[in-house]
């Protein structure tokens, strides 16, 4: 059997979360790997850990000690569940599980910020897992004034094996769906 990384690339608020924890209830043998939870642990428990300012290089580093383990010491696929808009580090990412001979998949949410910003304001996330901002809307701000000279790049089909994007929820179902048939067929 290959295994798959799914990875999700998207803003905050844009349904990432949601999708990941779908997927891995639905896809037998699946683990989600995301980001915010390290930052909540680290925030929660080691807080004189975590920098100030700079790379949050503590919750890499603790996200590449699970990626790892669950790569090399399991038989999982991984649904990688971050925000990963960034197209260098998508590629550094995606070039790791190549060289690990998985199967990529990259789930794109493209969602309004109307959306965005509506599903914020009904949020009742923690805000927990910032460190540089102390709400989700400083968050979208600074997302939505990112550019591609913050090598900022919509994923293309050249990246992966698989591209999906969802631009709306209803859509959420069927990428599931589409995945989980993929994962059987290989």
């Amino acid at each position: 059997m290959k295994r798959l990384l799914i990875m999700t690339i998207g803003k905050t608020h844009s349904g990432k979360s949601t999708f990941a924890k779908a997927l891995e209830k639905r896809m037998p043998n699946s683990i989600v790997v995301d980001q915010d939870n390290h930052a909540e642990i680290l925030q929660t428990y080691y807080p004189a850990l975590v920098p100030q300012e700079g790379p949050n290089t503590i919750k890499y580093a603790l996200t590449q000690t699970i990626v790892d383990y669950a790569v090399n010491e399991t038989n999982c696929h991984v649904i990688l569940c971050n925000s990963n808009r960034n197209h260098k580090g998508r590629m550094n990412i995606l070039d790791y599980y190549h060289e690990k001979e998985f199967t990529s998949i990259l789930v794109n949410f493209d969602i309004l910020a109307h959306v965005l910003e509506e599903r914020i304001r009904k949020s009742r996330r923690s805000t927990t897992i910032l460190r540089t901002t102390s709400s989700f809307e400083e968050v979208l701000t600074q997302q939505q004034n990112e550019t591609f000279k913050d090598n900022l790049v919509v994923p293309s089909k050249s990246e992966a094996d698989y591209l999906f994007v969802i631009k709306n929820a209803n859509e959420v179902e069927s990428i599931i769906s589409k995945i989980i048939e993929i994962a059987q067929n290989h």
